[in-house]
């Protein structure tokens, strides 16, 4: 799997009314009470560990994906639950513990489910966004996974030792994800500028077996995002969208050329877990947006693109590709010109 460019979505601000639909990603539940895993579930409220903070002061949720009510815990969250020892570290950029009271999409700014036994992070997120740590029970099938397709570019410990592709380590499950799910990787030609986003050659539980994998070797965030569009603000994601993935994308989210040989891809086929991930991983040129959007104005803007964006109404007849003013101002000349010349000879044959 040889990590090259590409351009994705982007973020955004603005605000009117919405649409109910609920996207979720294909990870399995953090509350398995069979697993012997790392994802133990558990019935006492006591046995869970987890901290809440508010998102921008209007967003508090409770998990989606689990049965039991997390209880609450002051900002000095332990790392470790029970006593256990075990060791579960996160990148430094995803501490634990809430620090701050804005939601900027990471595990320090939103609630956080942690394994009674192990102490391991194993989900994070608000009423918008859940990030959800892929299930332990496929890190066995990603390491086969991994040894197949990736190994011969990232090295068997995936820390790109061999120097044809990037260190995997501690990049966190989302961006893995991303790359394997969307068909960039495995990668045709590892030498190309930029990898091409074609049709995936794993599936969709692949794709997380060999992300939950990597991310075992070296524990990370973002985990695997779950968007629930059901709230979204269309208005603020139509916004948010124009200002912030427009000048890539374009207006319609057709893609576009950039520098260098190198493009910002089409969002017209894209799903609402894979916009998410691009948005909080920034692969290739995009920027990363960890930190400056909220989980809700990413929701946002993931329920414009699909819903608007990918699915348009055209109230007012022929889309025209979504061009805008200029396919249509083409037409009318085309058209309207072509009829007028046509009257004017046949005027002139008459006289």
């Amino acid at each position: 799997m040889a990590a090259v460019g590409l351009g994705t979505v982007l973020s955004l601000t603005g605000g009117a009314a919405a649409q109910s639909t609920t996207t979720t990603a294909p990870v399995e539940s953090t509350t398995s009470t069979t697993a012997a895993a790392d994802t133990t579930s558990t019935t006492a409220a006591a046995d869970t560990t987890s901290t809440t903070a508010p998102e921008a002061a209007t967003t508090s949720a409770t998990p989606t994906t689990t049965s039991a009510a997390p209880t609450s815990t002051s900002a000095a969250a332990n790392k470790r639950v029970n006593g256990s020892t075990a060791k579960c570290p996160l990148n430094e950029n995803a501490p634990y513990g809430v620090t701050t009271s804005y939601n900027s999409g990471a595990p320090n700014s939103s609630f956080q489910l942690f394994d009674p036994v192990t102490g391991c992070l194993l989900q994070y997120g608000n009423a918008a966004i859940t990030y959800t740590r892929p299930s332990s029970a496929y890190i066995s099938a990603g390491q086969t996974l991994y040894a197949t397709y990736c190994s011969s570019c990232h090295g068997p410990t995936a820390d790109g030792n061999l120097g044809r592709a990037p260190n995997l380590l501690g990049l966190g499950p989302a961006t893995v994800d991303f790359w394997v799910s969307t068909g960039r990787m495995p990668a045709d030609n590892p030498q190309s500028v930029q990898a091409p986003s074609k049709p995936p050659k794993l599936s969709a539980v692949q794709a997380l077996q060999v992300a939950a994998y990597v991310n075992s070797l070296a524990p990370a965030t973002p985990f695997i995002p779950s968007v629930n569009t059901g709230g979204a603000n269309l208005a603020d994601g139509a916004s948010l969208f124009a200002l912030n993935c427009a000048a890539c994308h374009t207006i319609t989210g057709a893609g576009d050329a950039l520098a260098y040989d190198t493009y910002a891809p089409s969002l017209h086929y894209a799903t609402a877990t894979q916009i998410a991930e691009a948005i909080r991983t920034g692969p290739a040129n995009m920027p990363r947006f960890t930190g400056n959007l909220t989980d809700r104005q990413v929701r946002d803007i993931v329920a414009y693109v699909t819903e608007q964006i990918q699915n348009p109404s055209n109230p007012g007849g022929f889309g025209l590709g979504g061009i805008g003013p200029v396919a249509e101002g083409f037409v009318g000349l085309l058209f309207g010109v072509g009829v007028l010349a046509l009257i004017c000879f046949w005027i002139g044959d008459r006289a």
